[in-house]
């Protein structure tokens, strides 16, 4: 065997200790893991980005909000996005209101106030769910990484103990395959981080346009309530 293929990586992981292929395995999961992650999140995100334009485009088309109301009404709630579920939401509580307390428009917007924002916080929720996971594995990676290269340096260093001379060549294959676990680590930990941070500026910028449509939303229902 030449000593190319003895310092490839698969050799590497295959004559590491049990210790370094066990954290090896684990960073495996969390990256496996963390992939799955990112793609769902990033088809969620796209597809809220969708929904969201596509209400926003037919709210201000000056349709009748009782009409647009019914219509969602009658829709499947999964196929609705967070922009239609908060108007519907407003819309209802303000209806609601009105026919208990006609006249007082103060209620009424504080009633649709709440509403849109409590179904605002319930869409965000849903949008962030799974980030928490990938701000861990790109946070925690690293170190599970570091952990199994420290270890696997002792062991190297240890080996010498039983060898007649202290050389390079008898400690280098100890201490690649700890630096494997680094390796791996760093792969596990850097998509993880990226996509979190991409994934977190969308979903605010998701989050701007539910207050602002929130805000205009209510200036509109002011009007119709006087």
């Amino acid at each position: 065997m030449t000593a190319h293929a003895d310092m490839s990586i698969l050799s590497l992981v295959m004559n590491a200790s049990v210790l370094v292929q066990l954290v090896m395995l684990l960073l495996l999961g969390i990256s496996i893991a963390s992939w799955t992650g990112i793609f769902r999140k990033g088809l969620s995100i796209r597809e809220e980005k969708k929904r969201t334009h596509a209400f926003e485009e037919v709210f201000w088309t000056d349709v009748d909000l009782g009409a647009l109301y019914r219509e969602l009404q009658d829709e499947n709630k999964q196929q609705r996005g967070a922009l239609a579920q908060i108007f519907e939401a407003g819309m209802g509580e303000f209806l609601k209101v009105r026919q208990q307390k006609p006249g007082d428009v103060v209620a009424m917007l504080d009633g649709a106030r709440r509403a849109m924002r409590a179904s605002s916080q319930r869409e965000m929720d849903s949008l962030e769910r799974g980030l928490p996971f990938l701000a861990s594995a790109g946070s925690v990676s690293p170190y599970i990484g570091l952990f199994g290269t420290v270890w696997g340096i002792m062991n190297a260093f240890r080996g010498l103990a039983n060898v007649q001379q202290a050389t390079l060549a008898a400690v280098a294959p100890g201490i690649a395959e700890a630096l494997v676990a680094t390796a791996i680590g760093l792969f596990a930990a850097i998509p993880a981080v990226v996509a979190y941070n991409r994934y977190a500026t969308e979903i605010d910028r998701l989050a701007n346009r539910f207050d602002t449509f929130s805000e205009e939303f209510l200036n509109i229902l002011q009007r119709q309530a006087r």
